[in-house]
């Protein structure tokens, strides 16, 4: 099953948690390492996959990033 893009990407948050991420100097294999602290597997290949917008955002990986970043799930969504 192929999945939808939106505006040539797969998700919409991507650029915000590349953002977000150099914001606050860490890099995606620490990303990466901090997410998995909260439980969810997400290796350095999928947040960069994620932050090119390559890669489809589930809601309970949008929620550890947000937690580990630092934002809301409103603002890595581009509503903020």
């Amino acid at each position: 099953m192929k999945a939808l893009d939106y505006e040539g990407k797969r998700n919409v948050s991507g650029e915000r948690v590349r953002q977000k991420r150099i914001e606050r100097k860490i890099t995606q294999a620490e990303l990466a390492a901090r997410v998995q602290c909260e439980g969810v597997t997400l290796e350095q290949d999928a947040i960069s996959r994620i932050e090119l917008g390559q890669r489809m955002v589930q809601d309970y990986e949008l929620r550890a990033l947000a937690e580990v970043l630092g934002a809301s799930m409103d603002w890595l969504a581009g509503k903020e």
